[in-house]
Protein backbone atom coordinates (compact mmCIF):
# COMPACT_ATOMS: atom_id res chain seq x y z
CA UNK A 1 0.00 0.00 0.00
CA UNK A 2 0.87 3.62 -0.41
CA UNK A 3 -0.24 5.48 1.85
CA UNK A 4 -0.26 9.42 2.50
CA UNK A 5 -0.43 10.90 6.63
CA UNK A 6 -1.75 14.24 7.79
CA UNK A 7 -0.20 14.61 11.45
CA UNK A 8 2.19 17.11 13.14
CA UNK A 9 2.40 15.55 16.32
CA UNK A 10 5.73 13.97 15.84
CA UNK A 11 4.91 11.01 18.53
CA UNK A 12 1.75 9.91 16.73
CA UNK A 13 3.34 10.10 13.44
CA UNK A 14 6.50 8.20 14.38
CA UNK A 15 4.12 5.44 16.04
CA UNK A 16 1.49 5.45 12.62
CA UNK A 17 4.71 5.69 10.03
CA UNK A 18 6.85 2.74 12.13
CA UNK A 19 3.56 0.45 12.04
CA UNK A 20 2.61 0.74 8.29
CA UNK A 21 6.68 0.36 7.47
CA UNK A 22 7.26 -2.67 9.63
CA UNK A 23 3.87 -4.22 7.63
CA UNK A 24 5.97 -3.44 4.16
CA UNK A 25 3.79 -0.38 3.51
CA UNK A 26 4.91 3.07 2.09
CA UNK A 27 3.82 5.95 3.89
CA UNK A 28 4.68 9.36 3.14
CA UNK A 29 4.42 11.80 6.28
CA UNK A 30 2.63 15.77 5.79
CA UNK A 31 2.90 17.84 9.14
CA UNK A 32 0.75 20.75 7.47
CA UNK A 33 -2.30 20.66 5.55
CA UNK A 34 -1.13 22.78 2.14
CA UNK A 35 1.74 20.26 2.02
CA UNK A 36 -1.00 17.01 2.09
CA UNK A 37 -2.82 18.82 -0.25
CA UNK A 38 0.06 19.20 -2.76
CA UNK A 39 1.01 15.87 -1.86
CA UNK A 40 -1.66 13.87 -2.45
CA UNK A 41 -3.08 15.71 -5.93
CA UNK A 42 0.42 14.69 -7.27
CA UNK A 43 0.96 11.20 -5.97
CA UNK A 44 -0.91 7.90 -5.74
CA UNK A 45 -2.18 6.95 -2.62
CA UNK A 46 -4.68 3.97 -1.68
CA UNK A 47 -5.84 5.96 1.33
CA UNK A 48 -5.34 9.08 2.79
CA UNK A 49 -5.06 9.58 7.05
CA UNK A 50 -6.04 12.87 8.27
CA UNK A 51 -5.51 14.63 11.56
CA UNK A 52 -8.01 17.41 11.71
CA UNK A 53 -6.25 20.03 13.58
CA UNK A 54 -2.87 20.25 12.03
CA UNK A 55 -0.78 23.88 10.81
CA UNK A 56 -1.97 25.54 7.99
CA UNK A 57 -5.24 23.50 6.37
CA UNK A 58 -6.71 21.25 8.55
CA UNK A 59 -7.42 18.11 7.46
CA UNK A 60 -11.52 18.75 6.99
CA UNK A 61 -10.29 21.60 4.03
CA UNK A 62 -7.30 19.37 2.85
CA UNK A 63 -10.13 16.94 1.97
CA UNK A 64 -13.02 18.66 0.94
CA UNK A 65 -11.13 20.46 -1.74
CA UNK A 66 -9.24 17.06 -2.76
CA UNK A 67 -13.40 16.05 -3.32
CA UNK A 68 -14.30 19.26 -4.95
CA UNK A 69 -11.82 18.58 -7.36
CA UNK A 70 -12.81 15.25 -8.33
CA UNK A 71 -10.06 12.75 -5.98
CA UNK A 72 -11.98 9.92 -5.17
CA UNK A 73 -9.17 8.13 -2.98
CA UNK A 74 -10.02 6.32 0.39
CA UNK A 75 -9.93 8.54 3.77
CA UNK A 76 -9.80 8.45 7.39
CA UNK A 77 -9.85 11.05 10.10
CA UNK A 78 -7.63 9.78 13.00
CA UNK A 79 -8.12 12.84 14.94
CA UNK A 80 -8.72 14.09 18.97
CA UNK A 81 -11.55 15.94 17.43
CA UNK A 82 -14.20 14.03 18.66
CA UNK A 83 -17.94 15.15 19.16
CA UNK A 84 -20.81 14.04 17.63
CA UNK A 85 -20.53 17.02 15.33
CA UNK A 86 -17.41 17.19 14.10
CA UNK A 87 -17.60 13.14 13.31
CA UNK A 88 -20.64 13.56 11.63
CA UNK A 89 -19.16 16.58 9.10
CA UNK A 90 -15.84 14.45 8.89
CA UNK A 91 -18.11 11.13 7.63
CA UNK A 92 -20.03 13.61 5.29
CA UNK A 93 -16.65 13.47 3.39
CA UNK A 94 -14.30 10.56 4.48
CA UNK A 95 -14.97 7.55 4.57
CA UNK A 96 -13.85 6.62 8.32
CA UNK A 97 -13.67 8.40 11.59
CA UNK A 98 -11.34 7.41 14.60
CA UNK A 99 -10.82 8.96 17.42
CA UNK A 100 -7.43 9.47 19.46
CA UNK A 101 -5.68 7.59 21.37
CA UNK A 102 -6.54 4.63 19.09
CA UNK A 103 -4.78 1.33 18.76
CA UNK A 104 -2.58 0.85 15.63
CA UNK A 105 -3.92 -2.96 14.86
CA UNK A 106 -7.74 -0.95 15.64
CA UNK A 107 -6.22 1.71 12.00
CA UNK A 108 -4.20 -0.72 10.07
CA UNK A 109 -7.92 -2.98 10.31
CA UNK A 110 -9.77 0.04 9.07
CA UNK A 111 -7.00 1.17 6.90
CA UNK A 112 -7.37 -2.94 5.28
CA UNK A 113 -10.93 -2.02 4.60
CA UNK A 114 -10.79 0.60 3.00
CA UNK A 115 -8.47 -0.87 0.51
CA UNK A 116 -10.34 -3.80 0.23
CA UNK A 117 -14.14 -1.71 -0.44
CA UNK A 118 -14.85 -1.38 -3.97
CA UNK A 119 -14.73 2.14 -5.67
CA UNK A 120 -17.59 3.31 -7.01
CA UNK A 121 -16.46 4.42 -10.67
CA UNK A 122 -17.21 7.74 -11.41
CA UNK A 123 -19.44 9.16 -14.30
CA UNK A 124 -18.14 10.94 -17.00
CA UNK A 125 -19.84 14.52 -17.78
CA UNK A 126 -18.58 14.28 -21.18
CA UNK A 127 -18.77 12.27 -23.95
CA UNK A 128 -17.37 12.83 -27.89
CA UNK A 129 -16.62 11.36 -31.00
CA UNK A 130 -14.79 13.11 -33.74
CA UNK A 131 -15.54 16.89 -33.68
CA UNK A 132 -19.24 16.24 -31.65
CA UNK A 133 -18.36 16.38 -28.05
CA UNK A 134 -21.84 16.32 -25.63
CA UNK A 135 -21.57 18.36 -22.21
CA UNK A 136 -23.38 16.02 -20.03
CA UNK A 137 -23.49 18.47 -17.01
CA UNK A 138 -25.04 21.53 -18.74
CA UNK A 139 -26.55 19.44 -21.54
CA UNK A 140 -25.04 21.00 -24.20
CA UNK A 141 -24.21 19.46 -27.47
CA UNK A 142 -21.43 21.30 -30.14
CA UNK A 143 -20.03 20.17 -33.66
CA UNK A 144 -16.89 21.44 -35.23
CA UNK A 145 -16.70 23.77 -32.01
CA UNK A 146 -20.20 24.91 -32.78
CA UNK A 147 -23.09 24.79 -30.37
CA UNK A 148 -26.30 22.57 -31.80
CA UNK A 149 -29.38 23.24 -30.65
CA UNK A 150 -31.36 19.77 -29.82
CA UNK A 151 -34.61 19.15 -27.77
CA UNK A 152 -34.39 17.00 -24.59
CA UNK A 153 -35.23 13.87 -26.41
CA UNK A 154 -32.98 14.63 -28.60
CA UNK A 155 -30.40 14.74 -26.38
CA UNK A 156 -31.25 11.52 -24.46
CA UNK A 157 -31.44 9.42 -27.99
CA UNK A 158 -27.76 11.20 -28.81
CA UNK A 159 -26.05 10.83 -25.00
CA UNK A 160 -27.74 7.25 -25.62
CA UNK A 161 -25.54 6.12 -28.70
CA UNK A 162 -22.97 8.12 -27.70
CA UNK A 163 -22.81 6.04 -24.18
CA UNK A 164 -22.67 3.08 -26.83
CA UNK A 165 -20.24 4.36 -29.39
CA UNK A 166 -18.93 1.56 -31.37
CA UNK A 167 -21.84 -0.83 -30.95
CA UNK A 168 -24.97 -1.18 -32.61
CA UNK A 169 -28.01 -0.11 -30.88
CA UNK A 170 -31.50 -1.59 -31.49
CA UNK A 171 -34.62 -0.24 -32.31
CA UNK A 172 -35.39 -1.83 -28.83
CA UNK A 173 -32.73 -0.68 -26.91
CA UNK A 174 -33.89 3.19 -27.98
CA UNK A 175 -37.55 2.46 -27.00
CA UNK A 176 -36.25 1.18 -23.69
CA UNK A 177 -33.54 3.58 -22.75
CA UNK A 178 -34.69 6.83 -24.28
CA UNK A 179 -38.21 6.65 -24.40
CA UNK A 180 -38.51 4.16 -21.73
CA UNK A 181 -40.95 1.99 -23.39
CA UNK A 182 -40.93 -1.68 -22.95
CA UNK A 183 -43.09 -2.00 -25.51
CA UNK A 184 -43.25 -1.63 -29.52
CA UNK A 185 -45.47 1.17 -30.21
CA UNK A 186 -45.60 0.47 -33.44
CA UNK A 187 -45.20 4.08 -34.66
CA UNK A 188 -41.82 5.35 -36.38
CA UNK A 189 -41.14 7.40 -33.33
CA UNK A 190 -36.87 6.47 -33.34
CA UNK A 191 -36.86 6.46 -37.06
CA UNK A 192 -38.09 10.54 -36.50
CA UNK A 193 -36.36 11.31 -33.86
CA UNK A 194 -32.76 10.21 -35.55
CA UNK A 195 -34.19 11.95 -38.53
CA UNK A 196 -34.03 15.12 -36.64
CA UNK A 197 -30.75 14.37 -34.83
CA UNK A 198 -28.80 13.74 -38.15
CA UNK A 199 -29.94 16.91 -39.52
CA UNK A 200 -28.72 18.70 -36.35
CA UNK A 201 -25.61 17.14 -36.22
CA UNK A 202 -24.70 16.21 -39.49
CA UNK A 203 -26.16 18.09 -42.19
CA UNK A 204 -23.22 20.40 -43.10
CA UNK A 205 -20.62 19.38 -41.55
CA UNK A 206 -18.97 16.89 -44.59
CA UNK A 207 -19.00 13.74 -42.22
CA UNK A 208 -21.76 11.97 -41.33
CA UNK A 209 -21.37 10.46 -38.15
CA UNK A 210 -25.12 8.72 -37.06
CA UNK A 211 -24.74 5.11 -39.14
CA UNK A 212 -27.61 3.23 -40.15
CA UNK A 213 -26.86 -0.47 -39.92
CA UNK A 214 -29.30 -2.35 -41.85
CA UNK A 215 -31.26 -4.30 -40.28
CA UNK A 216 -29.83 -4.51 -36.56
CA UNK A 217 -30.19 -0.45 -35.97
CA UNK A 218 -27.50 2.42 -35.19
CA UNK A 219 -23.99 3.22 -34.27
CA UNK A 220 -21.87 6.27 -33.79
CA UNK A 221 -18.12 4.86 -34.09
CA UNK A 222 -14.97 6.93 -34.81
CA UNK A 223 -14.58 5.38 -37.95
CA UNK A 224 -17.73 6.43 -39.03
Amino acid sequence: MHLLLLEDDRETADYVVRGFREDGHVIDLAERGEDALMMAAEGDYDTLILDRMVPGFDGLKVLSMLRAGGDTTPAIFLTAVSSVNDRVDGLMIADDYLVKPFAFAELRARVGALIRRPQIKQAPTNLSVDDLEVDLLRRKVYRAGKEVMVQPTEFRLLEYLLSNKGNVVTRTMLLEHVWEFHFDPKTNVVETHISRLRSKIDRGFGKELIQTVRGSGYMIDDDS
